[in-house]
């Protein structure tokens, strides 16, 4: 009987002690702290689920819960087909289509706190190059409650639909030349070829795409705190816009309490993605 040698495994030590050094402990430490209220280091006191059960009962919470809820799903429903559109149209555009990625990718490389200030810029009425344009259209630069939504995901698009547009290019540049020319001599329509083919060979990288920008999305800060920094009255107040608040109050054992439930909540999405992709996978 042949043993199976399992010490190659021994490899990934390295790798486990540094994920556990740099993502474990820090993780435990948060969820102690949500147990606790915290003044100093020194003047720790233990309050069980007070906090949590605050937070859970909370209007605010479930207020700003149901809002980055919504924001989430624009952004899904926004970038994803408009993503899909752009890597299709390269698809077509042979050698060209690198400079065109080079183009989509670019605002994945610039640095988050300047993203807000650079649209900030943009839009600005006396000085901004869409300003003027935008003014005359009727966008307030006061911001009123949908022109700050409509301006945060504007901006979250900009940054991110890159991601979807590399991805999604990937895997349709893999799909074999032969699957096309079979539609075509079948004389399949463009949609049927895109419903029947060219989605289903991509659907693992939308896959990736869906969970890595729902994740994103769902614990946007930089950009809604820039822009109105939560408001016109709450309207952009999100669930990381609380958290936020409660660090710089230094109340540091609520603000630990609903990082952890921040924390399960994306856990709960991520574990329900997974499972629901894998029942996919296993009925095709």
């Amino acid at each position: 009987m042949r043993l199976h040698d399992n010490r190659a495994w021994l490899l990934l030590l390295p790798a486990l002690v540094l994920l556990g050094v740099i993502g474990a402990l820090p993780l435990m430490a948060v969820i102690n702290f949500g147990f606790h209220d915290i003044f100093t280091l020194s003047n720790v006191h233990w309050v069980g689920f007070e906090w949590f059960g605050d937070i859970l009962r909370s209007d605010r919470f479930l207020a700003s819960f149901g809002r980055s809820l919504l924001f989430s799903a624009l952004v899904l429903s926004i970038q994803v087909p408009l993503g899909i559109a752009v890597a299709l149209l390269l698809l077509n555009c042979g050698r060209l289509a690198v400079w065109g990625l080079m183009l989509c990718a670019l605002p994945l490389v610039v640095p988050w706190n300047m993203i807000p200030m650079l649209w900030l810029g943009l839009i600005d009425p006396r000085t901004g190059l869409l300003g003027p344009g935008l003014a005359a259209i009727g966008f307030d630069h006061k911001f009123t409650a949908l022109h700050t939504w409509a301006l945060i995901l504007t901006v979250d698009t900009w940054h991110w639909l890159g991601l979807v547009v590399v991805l999604a290019y990937a895997g349709l540049s893999a799909i074999p030349v032969a699957y096309r020319q079979a539609a075509a001599i079948d004389g399949a329509s463009r949609w049927a070829v895109f419903r029947y083919i060219e989605l289903p060979k991509i659907s693992g990288a939308l896959a990736i795409v869906f969970l890595l920008r729902f994740v994103d999305s769902f614990m946007i800060y930089t950009e809604a705190f820039a822009i109105n920094a939560g408001g016109p009255s709450d309207a952009t107040r999100f669930l990381s816009i609380e958290l936020g608040e409660e660090i710089k109050g230094f109340s540091y054992g609520q603000a630990a309490a609903r990082a952890t439930l921040y924390f399960l909540i994306v856990l709960a999405v991520v574990w329900a993605f997974v499972a629901a992709t894998r029942r996919a996978e296993e009925a095709a």
